[in-house]
């Protein structure tokens, strides 16, 4: 007679658990990394701190070029 197989065996477990470890690492890589998703973060917080220290000093060197040409064309000082 015929065996009714039931249940899974131990190379399919073997494998599964195999697989599963290989996506594991690769997401840890991805993710500590040396270009890695918190590396990557971590560059463009610090990108954007330094365009917005950029940008503030640009305003404030226009609104001092502004208020000198204000006062010399408008107030006549």
């Amino acid at each position: 007679m015929f065996k009714k197989e039931r249940g899974i065996t131990l190379v399919a477990l073997v494998v599964t658990i195999i697989v599963l470890l290989i996506l594991a690492g690769v997401a840890i890589s991805l993710t500590i990394g040396n270009n890695g998703l918190f590396q990557r973060a971590q560059n463009a917080a610090n990108t954007w701190r330094n365009a917005e220290t950029n940008e503030q000093h640009t305003m404030n060197e226009f609104d001092s070029d502004f208020d000198s040409v204000y006062d010399r064309y408008v107030t006549g000082d």
